[in-house]
């Protein structure tokens, strides 16, 4: 695929700090966790108690293998640290006063909870943006387009201020109004666009049926994130065909913004090793696995001020590769972007299968429309044992693609049996945002 990006004129490195030796980045990455540690039993009221309950001084870490002797934090912890000591929650570790920014989480499995960052911790977060950018061949000359929603959203703000840093002219657009993003686009010269997968391929569809054709714009850079996109091939073939542009994929989440970013070589995303320290765990049993096998990723902040967490568990399915990438940065990658969420993943008849599997699927045949539905009710489960004995799969048609072909291309690549409904053109819901693609009954 000849793409307009080929040249990736700044795709340098921003920081000398990416292309280290791993026995520097390790030896860091061990003196600024005990430093961190030191950080947490005196700033923060919940890791003080952490750390005392386990009998572990900061002084303890001798290895990465002693950071295993203590608890990994969730989501219910938050949820029970603000139910304690609210609005704040006892998380916290920097006076009222030194905070800058508070975001919110979205608050669909529980009231929103809130993070925090002084002005240390969003420099930080604007620069690690900025390498990014820098990494995708985002720089001055640049027009950058943000559609993340700005709406609580903490994706848009970052995205926003690394991009600019890195030199970029910065549009923050947000997800709406899709007449006028095209307009803009057009006007301004957009080069470079950050979004959802499944909002990028929206406004390229839209662009389509308004007799514009996105592979002739400007754009020649597109992040992705939110959703895994990138990560999927067939996802990420789809945007760079539709836009004719390079697409990157982008890992974060609220807590740790970001963690992972793509260079132009495109061979999974560059963990933020310096910012986070990264443990790839085996779901049952919370052992470490070796590069290369799947596992549950649990992050540590290395220097946040604000609102540091200590081994949070993400609940992404990652493939971690530490060996060096052909664009010489040395930060291990996660190969494959997230490969699905550890409460997300679907037992058929005993076959593991993640959705982004089944995304990657639907997108490779030919005939169907970007978006699908998995359901999951009791028409695929077993009556007495309630374990699942296929899918129930919504895909819209227009080229003609039936029921069966479906059907018979997923037993063929996952194994597994799919009740496959034709539903009208446009009948699923278009995301601006997160797209809801699986559901549970």
């Amino acid at each position: 695929m000849n793409l307009k990006m080929a040249e990736a004129p700044h795709a340098s490195v921003w920081d000398e700090v990416e292309v280290r030796s791993r026995d520097r980045i390790e030896a860091d990455q061990l003196c600024a966790l005990s430093r961190q540690l030191d950080y947490l039993a005196r700033h923060s009221l919940h890791y003080a108690d952490v750390l005392g309950e386990a009998g572990f001084a900061p002084g303890d870490l001798g290895s990465f293998d002693d950071l295993r002797r203590l608890p990994m934090t969730g989501k219910a912890d938050f949820v029970a640290s603000v139910a304690e000591a609210p609005p704040m929650g006892r998380f916290v570790a920097a006076p009222r006063e030194d905070l800058r920014r508070i975001h919110f989480s979205s608050g669909t499995t529980a009231a929103p909870m809130p993070q925090f960052w002084t002005q240390f911790d969003l420099d930080r977060w604007a620069d690690l943006y900025a390498r990014n950018a820098r990494a995708q061949g985002v720089g001055p000359g640049d027009v950058f387009q943000c559609l993340f929603t700005y709406a609580w959203f903490v994706g848009g703000l970052g995205a926003t201020m690394g991009y600019q840093r890195a030199g970029a002219t910065c549009i923050p657009a947000g997800s709406q109004d899709t007449e006028r993003q095209i307009r803009t686009m057009r006007e301004f010269g957009t080069t470079a666009l950050c979004g959802t997968p499944s909002f990028i391929i929206h406004l390229g569809e839209e662009m389509l049926r308004r007799g514009i054709d996105p592979a002739e714009t400007r754009v020649d850079k597109i992040m992705v994130g939110g959703e895994p996109g990138a990560g999927v091939p067939a996802t990420r073939k789809r945007i760079e065909t539709l836009w004719n542009a390079g697409c990157f994929d982008a890992y974060g989440c609220l807590e740790f913004q970001p963690i992972a970013g793509e260079c132009a070589h495109r061979q999974g995303g560059h963990i933020a090793e310096d910012f986070v320290y990264a443990e790839i765990l085996d779901p049952e049993t919370h052992m470490p696995v070796p590069d290369g096998t799947p596992g549950m990723l649990v992050v540590t902040h290395l220097d946040k001020q604000a609102g540091p967490l200590l081994r949070w568990k993400t609940n992404d399915i990652v493939v971690r590769d530490s060996t060096p990438c052909s664009c010489g940065r040395t930060h291990a990658r996660l190969v494959g972007g997230v490969r699905g969420r550890a409460d997300d993943m679907l037992i058929v008849r005993g076959i593991n299968v993640f959705p982004s599997a089944i995304e990657d699927v639907v997108r490779s045949i030919g005939g169907l429309a970007d978006e699908y539905q998995i359901v999951i009710d009791d028409t695929v489960r077993e009556t007495e044992t309630g374990m699942l004995k296929g899918i129930r799969l919504k895909v819209e048609a227009p080229g003609g693609t039936s029921a069966d072909t479906v059907a018979a291309e997923i037993k063929r690549v996952l194994n597994i049996r799919a009740h496959v409904e034709i539903v009208p053109d446009g009948a699923l819901p278009r995301a601006t945002h997160k797209a809801q693609r699986l559901i549970r009954h």
